[in-house]
């Protein structure tokens, strides 16, 4: 069983394992309950019980640090033609949150992770523990809350399922503010999380990305590029493939002259399955960022097993149909009808 750590035994947030390939791993691999349990139980063998818990939350803030960048870096960018001024959408996280009574500009918010994937990981293999186990989960939302405030923001699990609480519940603040309580958790956190160190790991493979796209003969999902992303005139297909793929072709409407002219988007689901959070958070970031730009969604073909993630969208799409050639001739449809209004 994993002890809580003592403060100050983490080895002054060195990182002891390849940012690189963990970041070329889909977020996604952090709600697999198999991967999940075998990270555990790897991690408890084989490392000292501090070491553990700096490698998990350096692993979870680097993909949450990540996440938050890339959105915000999509959203942020002007169509072409478009008004000089950034379209930022607010960042729907994947867990609940909400924001107590605090100081007048201060950092305090209390949440939990419904879903409970650590520590259900956790038991399966490792069985009940004395304390908390949501390293990795406190350590994406620290890196998630880091990169959308523009703060230094860690998360602490005050409650765990693992020890027989009801919930996986945390508190994150600001490091400076965490700095002056007698917190172990939380001294054991700051010290673990380098945070200059991991925004620059970030800072320079999202640059690296970014410079390999302008080095392309052009952008994906245009002409001279990828056909995944199919754009005729006013309507463009996107088949789903997972948030990051989600993403991405979010960015190249917001990048590319091709698509400047797109009103109307079809995401083709083709009977994929979508995740509630990471999935989930990718769509509604498409969906609210094309409200904003007045361009319309459409779903077409979402599985069955994706109801409650998609019913769950504070932003819904337009229509959510079951077959992909009605549904491109609709697009056309509506994109006339558009022009006709404009």
């Amino acid at each position: 069983m994993a002890p809580r750590p003592e403060p100050g035994n983490a080895r002054d947030g060195e990182i002891g394992f390849d940012p690189e390939a963990l970041l070329d791993r889909d977020s996604h691999v952090l709600l697999d309950a198999a991967f999940l349990a075998t990270l555990h139980a790897e991690l408890i063998r084989d490392l000292e019980p501090e070491e553990s818990v700096a490698t998990l939350l350096q692993m979870g803030f680097l993909h949450g640090l990540q996440d938050a960048m890339r959105a915000l870096a999509v959203t942020a960018e002007v169509r072409p033609g478009a008004p000089e001024r950034p379209l930022v959408a607010p960042l729907r996280m994947p867990w609940c949150s909400r924001q107590p009574a605090s100081q007048p500009g201060s950092i305090w918010i209390e949440g939990d992770w419904p879903d409970r994937h650590e520590a259900s990981a956790h038991l399966s293999v490792l069985g009940a523990d004395a304390g908390t186990v949501c390293y990795l989960s406190a350590g994406y939302t620290s890196g998630w809350l880091t990169g959308a405030l523009d703060a230094d923001v860690l998360a602490v699990e005050t409650h765990c399922s693992a020890s027989g609480h009801d919930g996986c519940r945390f508190v994150a603040r600001e490091v400076s503010e965490w700095a002056a309580l007698a917190d172990p958790l939380a001294r054991a956190g700051i010290a673990a999380l380098p945070f200059d160190r991991l925004r620059a790991v970030v800072g320079e493979r999202l640059t690296r990305r970014a410079e390999r796209r302008r080095a392309a003969d052009g952008p994906p999902g245009t002409e001279g590029g990828s056909a995944a992303v199919h754009v005729w005139g006013p309507v463009m297909v996107i088949p789903y493939a997972g948030p990051e793929e989600t993403l991405q072709a979010l960015d190249l409407l917001a990048r590319d002259a091709n698509a400047s002219q797109v009103s109307v988007i079809v995401v083709d689901f083709a009977g994929a399955i979508v995740d509630e959070a990471f999935g989930a958070l990718a769509l509604e970031q498409l969906v609210q960022t094309c409200d904003a730009w007045g361009t319309e969604v459409v779903f077409v073909d979402p599985s069955p097993l994706s109801d409650r993630a998609l019913d769950g969208l504070d932003h819904p799409p337009l229509l959510t149909l079951k077959d992909l050639e009605p549904a491109v001739a609709l697009a056309f449809q509506i994109a006339r009808s558009q022009r006709r209004m404009a």
